[in-house]
């Protein structure tokens, strides 16, 4: 699969996605975004794939919206401002929203600069792989603005609520060592093998069953807003589900039959 915007490549089990607006340091307009959902569709239908890596070509992973179309939307009418604001709004918590609940492990593969918009697609994915010289910054307060693509509610979930404000309030830049001992990133790799380093550490995240990744992933990413009881009562009909699985039964027969590896050497 490819595309102008979007390139996506197979290596093995794992989708490595790459934003291809490298002139614009992949500056998000409506068009990548487009793209980027179309791509994301392709890769949750097909079942070949057990995880994703996305990064970006050029000097930079997202340097954030696109300043030029910001610009064209201060050119609509007074009167359609405020409603083609919010229509845009959809779109772009539409295909946030779609990246954080894909249905498989994904992988941010950030160097260079992750700015405004593009610090929230990298926190939109389950883990952050940082190259050295990458940066992070919620910079929306040197537009004006609010961070609009999930900031707000994926950014103290890593840091805390303290913190993420300083970081919204200042939009200042956050190194990729400082962004480590923050819990902004959760590896840092050098530049040079950044994107191999996340691929293999998704195919070792996407390893296990389809199923049952994507049904604990649903319900931890609820975990935070619903109460003990609620969790439990998804993870009830959650495993209902597994028990029916191919892929529990294939695994309990391979255990009883001894030919499963078995780290803990009990089965469950």
């Amino acid at each position: 699969m490819s595309g102008t915007l979007i390139q996506v490549e197979r290596r093995g089990a794992v989708a490595l996605v790459r934003l291809n607006r490298p002139e614009k340091r992949n500056a998000m307009n409506d068009a990548l975004r487009l793209a980027l959902v179309e791509a994301l569709e392709e890769i949750a239908a097909d079942p070949a794939v057990r995880a994703m890596v996305l990064t970006g070509n050029g000097k930079g992973f997202c340097a954030g919206g696109d300043v030029a179309a910001m610009r064209h939307r201060l050119d609509v009418p007074a009167g359609e401002v405020g409603f083609a604001g919010w229509s845009r709004q959809q779109r772009l918590h539409h295909a946030q929203a779609f990246l954080h609940a894909l249905p498989i492990p994904t992988v941010a593969a950030v160097h260079g600069a992750a700015a405004g918009l593009g610090a929230d697609i990298a926190l939109a994915c389950d883990f952050v792989v940082a190259a050295q010289d990458a940066s992070f910054a919620w910079s929306y307060i040197n537009r004006g603005l609010i961070p609009d693509g999930g900031g707000l509610y994926l950014l103290p979930r890593r840091v805390g609520l303290a913190r993420a404000k300083e970081l919204v309030f200042t939009g200042r830049r956050v190194p990729a060592a400082e962004a480590a001992d923050l819990g902004l990133v959760d590896r840092v790799s050098s530049p040079e093998t950044m994107v191999d380093d996340a691929c293999a550490w998704a195919a070792e995240l996407g390893k296990g069953s389809r199923v049952a990744l994507a049904l604990g992933k649903s319900i931890l990413n609820q975990s935070f807003e619903q109460p003990m009881e609620q969790i439990f009562a998804l993870g009830s009909q959650a495993q209902g589900l597994c028990y029916t699985s191919a892929e529990h039964r294939a695994a309990v027969e391979e255990f009883l039959a001894g030919t499963a590896a078995q780290p803990g050497g009990k089965g469950r």
